[in-house]
């Protein structure tokens, strides 16, 4: 059975089945392409903020379809765009994303945005307020290409990911904190715990103190936990989070203790340094564990070498998985 999608925004909106449907479809994809099966089509794709793998991943899913893109990338050859609502627009916003997102959504059959967290208000990061408001405007399919608190594709990949190194929904799956210079978004921590414990993992988030995910996240992991006979635990000690696991999913992310305060989060993560993955991770309690990172990484600030380039490592897996479980999504949009 095939599930039709109105919008891809959240793996938490689709059951299990479907999210099965659409691995499965990808694996078809790679088997037997369909390179005109959206002839005529147009995806529309915003980026508010950078990128790399979901830029050029869905640029080539969709032309590997037959279709086509337009990019966006709002103060840079275009307008710039304002997101909030209700202000006097006297400074560099030329354009409000009230009259600009239908425009472009009327250009095409799809669209994609990207818009991450700002970083100072937790209750409005979490409520995705700005994302949410931005897909209202538009009465196409939207995407969402990572928004303050949600990755559903870097989470659809991962789930393929793990199916493809073919380990177990019930073995022990960590995530944790590491490294970075400084504070980035919750939007990958929020969504691979919430993959993991739906696919039915034992899930151990491993952070420092100051870096707990927010209570909202976990308990939306809970539910997905409880729906698929996983478990949820989170701890600061590393040595009993990696005893038995079968994948450490590396992941940087800003103190939640206060949240969006840099220079607290800087003194927190001053004393860190030890937070980078070496092999030294995988003692005998974790030798055979797989190694995952969604990417970018600052190599030998969050990960050794030693690591990112060794056996254990499944970090190129997961950038080429976006291009094909994003080719399913768009299958199911589109076709």
């Amino acid at each position: 059975m095939s599930y039709s999608l109105k919008n891809f925004l959240d793996l938490a909106d689709l059951s299990v089945e479907a999210i099965r449907d659409l691995l499965a479809l990808s694996d078809h994809l790679q088997r037997k392409p369909e390179p005109r099966v959206l002839a005529g089509k147009i995806l529309g794709l915003v980026f508010m903020n950078p990128s790399l793998r979901t830029l050029a991943s869905f640029q080539s899913g969709m032309a590997r379809l037959g279709g086509n893109t337009f990019v966006i990338t709002p103060g840079q050859g275009t307008w710039e765009l304002e997101t909030r609502l209700g202000v006097r627009m006297d400074g560099a916003a030329a354009e409000h994303v009230r009259e600009g997102l239908p425009t472009l959504a009327s250009y095409c059959d799809a669209v994609g945005v990207r818009s991450f967290a700002e970083g100072h208000d937790l209750a409005k990061d979490l409520a995705d307020e700005k994302f949410r408001t931005m897909t209202q405007l538009m009465k196409k399919p939207v995407i969402n290409l990572e928004s303050a608190i949600n990755h559903p594709c870097q989470a659809l990949a991962d789930w393929k990911t793990l199916d493809d190194l073919l380990v177990a929904p019930q073995s022990k799956f960590v995530l944790s904190w590491v490294n970075h210079p400084r504070a980035l978004p919750l939007a990958v921590p929020a969504a691979t715990v919430h993959m993991a414990a739906l696919r039915g993992h034992e899930v151990v988030v491993l952070r420092p103190d100051g870096y707990a995910l927010p209570d909202p996240v976990m308990e939306k992991a809970r539910k997905a936990a409880t729906l698929s006979g996983g478990s949820i635990t989170e701890t600061s000690d590393r040595a009993t989070a990696l005893k038995g696991a079968q994948v450490l999913y590396a992941k940087e992310w800003g103190a939640t203790s206060p949240y969006g305060d840099s220079d607290h989060d800087q003194a927190l993560r001053h004393n860190l340094q030890d937070w980078q993955v070496d092999e030294s991770w995988f003692n005998t309690a974790a030798s055979t564990a797989h190694f995952m990172h969604c990417l970018p990484v600052r190599r030998n600030v969050a990960v050794a070498d030693q690591v990112l380039d060794g056996p254990r490592s499944a970090v190129l897996r997961e950038s080429h998985n976006r291009l094909v479980v994003q080719m399913a999504v768009l299958h199911r949009l589109l076709a």
